[in-house]
């Protein structure tokens, strides 16, 4: 390799990666460069080189891709919370199924699996039910300016609702008036870290006020300009988070006004939702996937289902009234006792819910003599641990249905049951982020035996 940081060449972008970057080649070695989109043809500079690959950005666009747009978000250009704007819609749909079929072949090495296109939205804008931004010194709020800590301002973000824009708006002015400082992570000095909005479909918000200690002036004050607004403020509380990490939150919530909890809909179910409660943040989409997890299941009426990592029982109780019992399994107490208290919101008599972790309630059930029909897998990240495909293998069920957000991780799984007899029958990816390089995939798998393989 005979290139040095500060070389100037010339490339065509070819792929973008799951951070949103230009993927482009030269001589046969790769570089991922800032600035550009797929298809444009780009003149780079090296800013970093690694041993198997290296980090560009962009000088100047020679020749501009047949893909590229303009964005509709202003910022786009420094922030880190989109990474496709200047892509055409139809285009992202494209390359967010080109990701999950060629993670399934590189990682996976499956081949030959229907991957459909990938659905997308009608109108893939303000279409998120949770903000979460950054605030900073000079009463700043927004996102991180992209690979750095240096905050970038935004009054508007067009992927989260009208409200949230307003409620920005509303911090900053209590910041101003009562001179409430924002956090500085050069110093270490401020009081407000974070702040994060949810709402809701009946357009109710909370607003969690994430601080560096317990200390938050003028709380009083902060109420009045929340719940005198137009907005439909219904819970306030403060979050402490004393550690300078990337984690957004801390694990103490003090409620400062309002409800306990706020209700939000999935089809025609009621969720409570407390501040920490994972619930996803596209409610459009949430209901496109979920209706695909029914297809998947086929069901008719006699199943039994095991639904793991089920947080606070949004799948479970979808898919209730379609079969004839669910269990659903969380190792977060806080996501179980929610998923109990929806369960009797809803009026379901037909799921239980059980703490603890998958690969160990799994075999208790089996043990109990539970034969169940179908599992469904809603994993973090990381994807499953080795143990839970284990004990997924021995439960023997005819079909798994599994839900990812991270098709690497997605296709190491698929792999390892693939080698013990399933078959993945159909990929569906989902734009539950559009805008985005991140991709939501729904998989089904169907036992065919140890002899067929692959």
């Amino acid at each position: 390799m005979n290139f040095r940081i500060g070389d100037r060449i010339r490339s065509e972008i070819i792929d973008i990666n799951n951070k949103g970057m230009g993927v482009g080649r030269y001589q046969g070695f790769t570089f991922f460069i800032e600035g550009c989109t797929l298809g444009d043809k780009v003149l780079f500079e090296i800013v970093k080189l690694k041993k198997r690959f290296g980090i560009g950005k962009t000088l100047e666009i020679l020749d501009e891709s047949p893909y590229r747009v303009e964005p509709k978000c202003e910022y786009s250009a420094q922030c880190d919370g989109c990474e496709l704007h200047n892509l055409k819609y139809e285009k992202q749909l494209e390359l967010k199924k080109d990701i999950v079929k060629n993670n399934l072949k590189r990682i996976g090495k499956i081949k030959n699996v229907p991957v459909r296109d990938t659905i997308g939205m009608d109108y893939p804008y303000r279409y998120r039910n949770k903000g979460e931004f950054k605030v900073g010194k000079n009463f700043e709020i927004g996102y991180f300016k992209r690979e750095t800590h240096d905050i970038y301002p935004v009054e508007k973000s067009i992927i989260q609702k009208e409200t949230v824009d307003v409620i920005i708006e509303l911090i900053k002015e209590y910041m101003k008036k009562y001179k409430v400082e924002g956090y500085d992570r050069k110093t270490k000095r401020g009081v407000i870290k974070n702040l994060i909005i949810r709402t809701t479909k009946d357009n109710n918000v909370m607003v969690i006020i994430v601080t560096k200690d317990e200390k938050l002036p003028h709380k009083d004050e902060l109420r009045t300009v929340l719940f005198s607004s137009h907005i439909n403020v219904v819970s306030i509380y403060q979050n402490i988070n004393n550690k300078d990490t990337s984690v957004v939150l801390g694990s103490k919530y003090i409620k400062l006004f309002g409800e306990n909890k706020i209700i939000d809909y999935i089809g025609e179910y009621k969720f409570l939702i407390s501040p920490k409660s994972f619930f996803q943040v596209n409610p459009v989409q949430t209901e496109v996937l979920y209706d695909k997890v029914v297809e998947y299941l086929d069901p008719k009426g006699e199943e039994i289902v095991a639904d793991l990592y089920c947080g606070i029982g949004t799948i479970s109780l979808y898919i209730s009234r379609y079969v004839k019992k669910v269990y659903g399994v969380e190792i977060v107490k806080e996501a179980i006792e929610d998923a109990k208290e929806n369960t009797k919101l809803n009026r379901i008599k037909n799921v239980e819910f059980v703490l603890g972790k998958s690969e160990e309630i799994l075999p208790k059930l089996i043990g109990k003599g539970i034969k169940l029909d179908s599992i469904i897998v809603d994993p973090p990240r990381k994807g499953l641990d080795r143990s839970l495909v284990d004990s997924i293998i021995e439960a023997n069920p005819q079909k798994i249905v599994y839900v990812s957000c991270n098709p690497s991780t997605l296709a190491r799984d698929l792999g390892y049951l693939v080698e013990e007899g399933y078959k993945v029958v159909e990929v569906q990816p989902v734009d539950m982020f559009p805008h985005t390089a991140h991709v939501e995939s729904i998989i089904l798998m169907t036992y065919c035996g140890s002899e067929e393989k692959k």
